[in-house]
């Protein structure tokens, strides 16, 4: 499969042009996937091209410069799409300035539960419900999660405190029933480099967030974004999770140099799972922080109102609602220092602090 960029300077070159360059393409029954920045817009084309085809390009009005690119991930590099990619969903902007905040259990329990939790989520400024309906587990005997009614619950939660839900989701047979139920589907760990799982979300026309494989490389990571991205899916977020190393003090070492890197390589929202990153709730909150200096668009976060006794035995890493609302205040406060914002309306954190 070969790649070439189309750079156009989009002051310049006329939608109508842009439009007949894309027919020249298509016409040779390659893909071309349009993406406009401010200063200029890139037509990437995938396919087997023919040399006469690139010559024909570069000669076309409007066209600036066509180049190959050799990263074998083409619509995740940040060679196809310079600017950020920021993902709007009902309004909330994942991947610009705001950090985003998605906050729950690790799996749904009960409604009663995860109503309970969203309000504590919302009240302390956190936009996303995140929770487990299907649980992947080490175990077979382990809980499992309570399946489709787990994302009715969820559903309802959300709607009730004005938040947006976010789900794992296992198989490619699952993908359409938690598209319906959930804001953001996730992939886990374990179904990174799930190829057949990837390409159906790659359909699904829902938001992914993407997590790391806890043996995987910056360059596995963005070829399994490219699975999602190839089935015309833009809106792709990269997880950073932890990966396994040597260390057995914490559950994963959180690679904080992902965060950079990953947004050097690629145009993608990057957010940090600190409560799997390390396995530790008393490091939850100092590798929060350090993932948002180092410049993380966003965290997922577990929090329980009774870890301790959670149905899925992970309470070790989840905060409690009182140290998660504290999170989020010292947030408030770190936000403006390394150049972001919080969502500070009606000082949701000091609110909440105050009633618990």
């Amino acid at each position: 499969m070969t790649y070439i960029m189309i750079v156009i300077t989009s002051n310049v070159t006329p939608d109508e042009q842009i439009e007949e360059i894309v027919k020249v393409i298509e016409k040779e029954g390659l893909q071309a996937h349009v993406s406009k920045g401010a200063d200029r817009t890139v037509i990437g084309l995938i396919g087997s091209v023919n040399p006469k085809l690139s010559e024909h390009l570069r000669q076309m009005k409007g066209v600036e410069s066509v180049v190959k690119i050799s990263k074998s991930y083409k619509l995740a590099s940040r060679d196809f799409h310079p600017e950020d990619t920021i993902i709007d969903i009902k309004g909330v902007k994942i991947g610009g300035k705001e950090i985003v905040i998605m906050g729950g259990p690790c799996a749904v329990e009960s409604a009663e539960q995860i109503d309970e939790i969203a309000a504590l989520v919302k009240a302390a400024g956190g936009q996303v419900l995140r929770g487990g309906a299907f649980k992947p587990r080490t175990g077979p005997y382990s809980f499992q999660g309570v399946g489709v009614e787990g994302l009715i619950m969820m559903q309802e939660a959300g709607k009730k405190h004005g938040l947006l839900t976010i789900t794992e989701v296992m198989t490619p047979e699952y993908v359409d029933i938690c598209a319906e139920y959930a804001d953001i589907l996730q992939i886990g760990t374990r179904n990174m480099q799930n190829f057949d799982l990837l390409r159906k979300l790659g359909t699904c026309g829902k938001p992914v967030l993407l997590k790391r494989g806890f043996s995987a490389t910056y360059d596995e990571l963005l070829n399994a974004a490219e699975y999602i991205l190839a089935g015309g899916n833009p809106n792709v977020m990269l997880c950073e999770r932890g990966i396994r190393t040597f260390e057995s003090y914490t559950r994963n070492t959180l690679d904080l140099a992902a965060i950079p890197v990953l947004q050097q390589l690629s145009h993608l929202p990057v957010i940090s799972d600190p409560s799997h990153g390390t396995g530790r709730r008393e490091l939850v909150a100092p590798m929060s922080k350090a993932s948002i200096a180092a410049g993380a668009n966003g965290l997922i976060v577990e929090m329980h109102t009774d870890p301790d006794n959670s149905m899925t035995g992970d309470g070790v890493q989840s905060l409690f609602p009182d140290q998660f609302a504290e999170l989020l205040k010292d947030l408030e406060k770190l936000a403006p220092i390394v150049g972001r914002t919080f969502n500070t309306e009606k000082s949701p954190a000091e609110k909440f602090l105050s009633r618990v």
